[in-house]
């Protein structure tokens, strides 16, 4: 009876207890167990929220709805990405059957073996492609390709260049690496031959060299062919080597505008007005109705004649409507590089392009375009080659009259010939100019100048553009060379006047005129007697 009552007094405090502790497990458990989001932790549900599994429901119901958006949103993006690589290929396979290779080679750069195999291939193309192993039928004798000759220490050659030496020690640094590399090589091949497995042999040096040949064909490549030493007295060794041209490769594809590039045109003078008048007559024409954006800048040394060039600068400027012009005065003896040095320095605008020029020059619109294309500030000058015309009386002599100057600038071997021993004519940005020092001041009168402002370029980190140019003209004109001059001076004046005459042909003529004369007359009475 007892233990009844006992057990019914503590039932409900049992009861009471175990409620509480399954509270407890529910609360510890809807901590440890609620869903967090990316950015934040959702909450438990409220008092005045939906009951705990309705809560619980729409949590991850949110969730999978934020997943399934971000999923939504990466295949479309996807998407877009694969439809635009598509795109550009599709772009770039109608540009490849538009314009084939004319190499014959395509490079697939997903496979790297298969490019360099191409490359390989269209490189030993090259050497079948090249009069190697046989010879081609040629159309005339002026397509064949002549070979130069070199030993270890000289180059014999046909083209010769600057400095006119049949035979030199080769000075161009790309030349001489060229055939050194090409030497070291050949006596390599001859100290490594295939195939000879561990057979013993002598070994070669490069004073077993006797000499070579080479010659290049400009779409194809360079062929040596080098003669050693060999064993005995009469066996030789031969190497043959090409060096083949690779394909073409683009650099740069730019659009240049040289709309508002202003040329500065620098003559200095003294006296000769009457060259003068004809200088503007071409400068008005090319200059200022064709182009258009130039200034002239005229230093004029003394006195005599000055009154008279200043009257041709002001016609001009009227009956042109020209005011881009400056003219300067100095009382001093000629000196070419003063007059360019004082007119460079004169200009106060913005940079420009500096065109030294000479008053017996002629040049077209053209010309002053090129000048602007080759010229680029702190990166390029330009020295133009130009076609320097020969005597238009001993050229002429034999017409009836000289014709119009125009009708004499055409460039033929018979009318003149590629001043390229010539540096006066030049066009540079003021900044080189002046950041490369200027002139030489100290050299006075003609010639020398120009080489020393050249040196100084070729010596710096900008690339120099020397090239022939087709609309650039040194007219002709009786040359004086004074005795003030140096002795260096008057021999290079000298040889410059022997040069402007004429051809070296039409030269011989005049010298044999006699000889020729006498022929003609004994032909001419031969025939009267038969």
């Amino acid at each position: 009876m007892i233990l009844r009552r006992r057990f019914v007094l503590f039932l409900p405090r049992f009861v009471g207890l175990l409620m509480v502790a399954c509270c407890l497990v529910t609360i510890v458990y809807m901590l440890a167990c609620t869903p967090k989001g990316d950015d934040q932790q959702f909450s438990l549900p409220r008092v005045h929220s939906p009951t705990m599994k309705e809560g619980y429901e729409a949590i991850l119901q949110e969730r999978e709805e934020y997943h399934l958006n971000y999923i939504i949103s990466l295949k479309k993006q996807i998407a877009q990405l694969k439809a635009e690589l598509q795109g550009r290929s599709e772009q770039f396979k109608n540009m490849q059957d538009q314009h084939p290779d004319p190499l014959g080679i395509r490079l697939d750069h997903s496979n790297l073996e298969k490019a360099q195999a191409n490359l390989l291939a269209f490189l030993h193309s090259q050497i079948d492609k090249a009069e190697v192993h046989s010879g081609i039928k040629l159309s005339t004798e002026y397509a064949v390709v002549p070979f130069e000759t070199f030993t270890l220490q000289k180059v014999y050659q046909l083209e010769t260049g600057l400095t006119r030496h049949p035979e030199e020690k080769p000075v161009r640094k790309d030349k001489r690496n060229e055939l050194i590399e090409v030497i070291e090589l050949a006596v390599g091949s001859l100290n490594n031959p295939e195939g000879d497995g561990n057979a013993k042999h002598r070994v070669y040096t490069a004073s077993d060299f006797i000499e070579g040949i080479y010659r290049t064909e400009k779409d194809k490549g360079t062929l040596y062919e080098l003669t050693f030493k060999g064993d005995t007295k009469h066996q030789l060794k031969k190497i043959v080597l090409f060096r083949p041209f690779g394909p073409v490769m683009k650099v740069k594809n730019e659009n240049v505008n040289v709309a508002d590039t202003l040329i500065n045109v620098i003559v200095p003078l003294a006296k000769r007005a009457s060259k003068f008048r004809q200088f503007m007559q071409n400068f008005r024409e090319m200059g200022i109705q064709q182009d258009g954006r130039i200034h002239l800048t005229v230093v004029y040394f003394g006195k005599e004649q000055m009154n008279e060039v200043k009257s041709i600068l002001e016609n001009t400027s009227k009956s042109a409507n020209f005011k881009n012009f400056t003219f300067i005065q100095l009382d001093e003896e000629f000196s070419r590089g003063k007059g360019l040095d004082v007119g460079a320095r004169f200009w106060k605008g913005n940079n420009v392009v500096l065109f030294f020029c000479d008053v017996d020059i002629y040049f077209t619109a053209e010309f002053l375009n090129s000048c602007r294309l080759n010229t680029q500030p702190g990166k390029k000058v330009f020295y133009p080659v130009l076609f320097s015309q020969y005597n238009p009386s001993i050229i002429y002599g034999h017409h009836n009259s000289i014709p119009s100057l125009k009708q004499q600038l055409v460039i033929k071997k018979e009318t003149g010939f590629w001043r390229d021993f010539g540096f006066g004519m030049t066009c540079q940005y003021r900044s080189d100019f002046i950041n490369i020092g200027g002139f030489d001041l100290d050299i006075k009168g003609w010639g020398g100048e120009d080489v020393h402002l050249y040196r100084k370029y070729i010596h710096s980190n900008l690339m120099v553009i020397r090239t022939p140019v087709r609309g650039l003209f040194h007219l002709w004109h009786e040359k004086q060379c004074l005795d003030e001059l140096t002795p260096e001076q008057y021999k290079m004046c000298m040889q410059s006047k022997a040069m402007n005459e004429a051809s070296h042909g039409q030269l011989g003529m005049l010298v044999f005129k006699q000889e020729i004369e006498t022929h003609l007359h004994r032909q001419k009475w031969s025939k009267k007697k038969t």
